[in-house]
């Protein structure tokens, strides 16, 4: 059966400001490593008949400096306001079972470190993008609006392959830090989207 996922998206990295894997995930990352938070504010959605809007999942990733070498370490998080019903169809989707844009990423995978269900406080409010999964997950980023643009229209990166879509918006770490899945780092660079759009 086929599935479909809306939302928001935001991110925070390793990486400085703007984050150059984003760019292409062939340039190397500024660090030795790559390490990121994906947010996936899901608003609406249904997986094989499972109702999942409301529903928001992080990605927790780390990759080599280059991300196309794979070996990626994942874990994910799923709120806990989700149904055994619902946490089940969104592991399905997120581990690249059902095809669709997580399923592309699949042959660069090397360890996944599980699925968890947590707590999650998101917090959207015009350039500011928030989550907070207890003592693991702390973070903010704020989109970057450039100087001398009268209009309040924050920098956008367009023409990109990226799972949350083709165009982001460049945002930069408030605060950012993550312990979790044996991952850890503190943020600089961030990204969203004021919609992605998955289906398969």
């Amino acid at each position: 059966m086929a599935w479909n996922l809306e939302g928001t998206y935001f991110e925070s990295c390793s990486c400085f400001t703007p984050c150059p894997c984003t760019v292409s995930m062939s340039l190397g990352a500024d660090l030795d490593y790559c390490r990121v938070v994906l947010v996936f504010n899901i608003t609406s959605g249904d997986v094989e008949g499972v109702d999942v809007g409301g529903v928001p999942c992080a990605m927790v990733v780390s990759t080599p400096k280059v991300m196309t070498d794979g070996n990626w370490k994942v874990g994910l998080y799923i709120s806990d306001v989700a149904s055994d019903e619902q946490a089940d169809a969104l592991g399905k989707v997120y581990s690249g079972q059902l095809g669709g844009p997580p399923a592309s990423l699949g042959p660069l995978l090397g360890e996944f470190a599980g699925a968890e269900r947590a707590s999650m406080e998101i917090h959207e409010d015009g350039l500011l993008h928030s989550l907070k999964i207890g003592d693991a997950v702390d973070l903010e980023v704020e989109d970057v609006v450039p100087f001398g643009v009268e209009n309040g229209e924050p920098a956008k990166l367009s023409g990109i392959f990226h799972p949350a879509g083709d165009t982001l918006t460049i945002s930069k770490a408030t605060h950012a830090k993550v312990d979790a899945f044996g991952i850890s780092y503190e943020g600089n660079a961030g990204f969203s989207s004021p919609k992605f759009s998955w289906s398969a």
